[in-house]
């Protein structure tokens, strides 16, 4: 028998649950659906604690954070009208390399997969799809020469908010596809988790504030 992974021996971290839906904490290196050679993901995780648990959404691999399962098809179908609507507010948390120039401010960056080098996208105002980033700085750590940005997508392109903060000049530590000056050599993942859900629940219309802060805290950097 195979050993188990550090990711198939952790219990799911359930930070929301009720008889419609099932909000889980993903860690960070773990799928969010099965991919063509790993069939372990967090929605196996969901499917083994219950049985009807349905994708709405999904994060990157690297990113951690909040992830809502619908547990039937009324609710998988509400929830994805709401997310059509833009009707979920989604809150990052990021570390970034260095700091931008303004303490906030909006990012708007028309985005377009990069074919000969997929999965990356690029920003590219010709064909780009229009994407929209709200962002604002929480912390400044001077000593590590990086900050702490709060991220708000309008939009939900591919790959945004890490394409974003590229552009921004300051990249997300950890990033192993957009990185500048060794950024990505400077955190051990990809310090971006998704830490707040704001939404009207689908079926009961009940106001859900979800929250999951970040780990950033116990991950060591390198500094510059």
């Amino acid at each position: 028998m195979q050993p188990l992974t550090e990711h198939q021996a952790q219990p799911i971290d359930i930070i929301f649950e009720d008889e419609h839906l099932l909000i889980l904490n993903k860690p960070s290196g773990l799928l969010s659906v099965p991919g063509k050679t790993e069939p372990f993901c967090l929605t196996a995780q969901a499917l083994r604690y219950n049985a009807n648990s349905r994708v709405v959404h999904r994060l990157d691999m690297s990113t951690s954070g909040l992830m809502i399962f619908a547990k039937n098809h009324i609710s998988q179908k509400a929830m994805g009208q709401c997310f059509e609507k833009r009707l979920v507010k989604k809150t990052y948390d990021a570390m970034i390399h260095h700091a931008p120039s303004q303490h906030e401010g909006v990012i708007e960056r028309p985005l377009i997969c990069d074919w000969p080098n997929r999965p990356k996208q690029k920003v590219c105002f010709e064909t780009g799809k229009a994407a929209t980033t709200h962002y604002r700085v929480i912390r400044t750590l001077a000593h590590l020469q990086a900050s702490v940005v709060r991220l708000t997508p309008v939009t939900g392109r591919s790959h945004q908010l890490r394409v974003h903060c590229l552009a921004l000049g300051c990249p997300i530590l950890g990033d192993q596809l957009y990185n500048l000056q060794g950024s990505h050599l400077r955190a051990p993942r990809l310090m971006l988790h998704a830490a707040q859900l704001h939404f009207e629940h689908p079926i009961t219309a009940q106001p859900l504030h979800i929250s999951k802060p970040s780990q950033f805290c116990r991950i060591p950097l390198t500094a510059v």
